[in-house]
């Protein structure tokens, strides 16, 4: 869904050492030792939409089955709720439900014949049919008794493609989550590529996010995988567009930093021109926006994940506030920053308490808020109990909500002062969690997102 991405700056920052850096800086024309491939590998490329899997995984798709290893495709959604590129495509104006469904019946179809051209079979690719540009809402908030998320032009509350995975399932979370626990426990893939989560596109963000809760879920039951995440929408990125099978793709200037490793997996003329003709199927998406598909044709593939942000406990006395090791920081000084955003997050612990403390570059006002999103995980625990909880500030002060119900909690708190945000959490409203998902995002006062921090993933110790 090209048109829906959010014009935002995700924030990165340095965690990883500067020796290690310095060595992957040395080796960064070498294809990525862990994605070298054999016989034995089992490969899962997960795509939050059809034609993700052609323009971010193609070349390890052609890799992979040149090695005799094994590959499946799952698409998270069928794409269809881009009503512009439906009427660009059809040549026609229309709002009908069953249109819609048609559209994400052609995008699948699509994927089919990209993915057999490149030698998998219709078995070999898995749709689970959830609402396109629906899913991030449906892990910060349709959970257990919740009525199910309602999508927006199709305007259903459950899967409706007979081919699905899991035909008729209610858009809620558990929904999403078994399906993706179903596919690992019968693939058991020793490599999954995955939608990165600094990606601007908020299903590819939340396909990351159900799929390290489901990793978490079945850490005894399958051996742990090779996660490769890949990068698709940030504004302006790459440059120039069309296709330039000469040039290398490069990371985005924002987040080309340390604390991401990122490699390049090189292809061949020959891995380019199959990459080529396998994004050509994907007619639907090409006429919308002719150049844009084919601007990933290049000379590489780019993967590159975040580490865990390892937060210690601290004792009684000022909070130390290791920004250089677990803050989101960003690329840009604030001169040059745009009014509207997050310069900086930290996070601290102490006693049982999680401190968070954002670094904004303009006053909270009436034009301008942000929202904290800290949902927990804990093991042993069912995730669809634990508090997902979101912190909003506007001019009206703070508000809480867990899920899609307001509360109030007293030992929440905010301390502003000026541009800086400081929160005081206790553990336990977040379930005592194991690990913590959060992100920060900035926004106008209609409610319009302006910027957004990439999902992280907090281990507390």
């Amino acid at each position: 869904m090209r048109r829906l991405i959010r014009a935002g700056f995700i924030l990165s920052g340095a965690i990883f050492t500067f020796a290690y850096f310095h060595a992957l800086q040395a080796q960064e024309d070498v294809s990525w030792p862990g994605l070298s491939f054999h016989p034995k590998d089992r490969v899962l490329i997960l795509a939050p939409h059809p034609d993700d899997e052609a323009i971010g995984a193609v070349g390890v798709i052609q890799k992979a089955l040149k090695a005799g290893a094994k590959v499946k495709v799952v698409l998270f959604t069928n794409g269809d709720n881009n009503e512009l590129a439906f009427i660009i495509y059809e040549k026609r104006i229309t709002f009908k439900q069953k249109e819609f469904i048609h559209m994400g019946q052609v995008r699948r179809a699509e994927s089919l014949a990209a993915m057999n051209s490149l030698g998998l079979s219709r078995d070999d690719v898995i749709c689970l049919g959830y609402p396109d540009f629906g899913t991030l809402e449906i892990f910060t908030k349709y959970w257990g008794d919740t009525k199910p998320f309602k999508s927006m032009f199709v305007r259903k509350t459950n899967v409706p493609y007979a081919d699905a995975l899991s035909p008729n399932a209610p858009f809620v979370g558990e929904s999403i989550l078994n399906d993706l626990k179903k596919v690992l426990l019968d693939f058991k893939p020793t490599k999954i590529l995955v939608s990165h989560p600094a990606d601007h596109n908020r299903d590819h963000q939340a396909l990351y996010l159900f799929l390290q809760v489901a990793l978490w879920e079945l850490k005894t039951q399958i051996h742990k995988p090779g996660i490769f995440p890949y990068l698709i929408h940030v504004v302006g990125w790459p440059e120039p567009r069309g296709f330039h099978p000469e040039l290398a793709l490069e990371p985005p200037t924002e987040l080309n930093t340390p604390e991401i490793p990122w490699q390049k997996l090189e292809l061949t003329q020959d891995e380019i021109k199959a990459k080529y003709d396998a994004v050509s199927y994907y007619k639907s998406q090409i006429e919308y926006d002719p150049p844009y598909l084919f601007t990933f044709a290049r000379k590489n593939e780019l993967f590159g994940g975040y580490p865990e942000i390892s937060v210690k406990r601290q004792g009684a006395g000022d909070i130390l506030w290791r920004e250089l090791e677990t803050g989101e920081k960003s690329t840009l000084d604030n001169n040059s920053k745009p009014a509207g955003r997050i310069n900086s997050l930290v996070y601290a612990i102490q006693g049982q308490d999680l401190f968070i403390r954002l670094f904004l570059n303009r006053i909270i006002d009436r034009e301008f808020g942000v929202s904290l999103f800290l949902i927990g995980y804990k093991e042993k625990e069912a995730f669809a109990k634990m508090p997902k909880i979101q912190l909003s500030v506007g001019l009206g002060g703070l508000h809480v909500k867990e899920k899609k119900q307001a509360l109030f909690i007293k030992n929440v708190q905010l301390v502003s002062q000026h541009k800086t945000l400081t929160f005081k959490v206790p553990l336990s409203v977040l379930g005592d969690p194991d690990y913590i998902l959060s992100c920060a995002r900035s926004h106008a006062g209609g409610g319009l997102s302006l910027d957004e921090t990439a999902w992280r993933i907090l281990e507390l110790e």
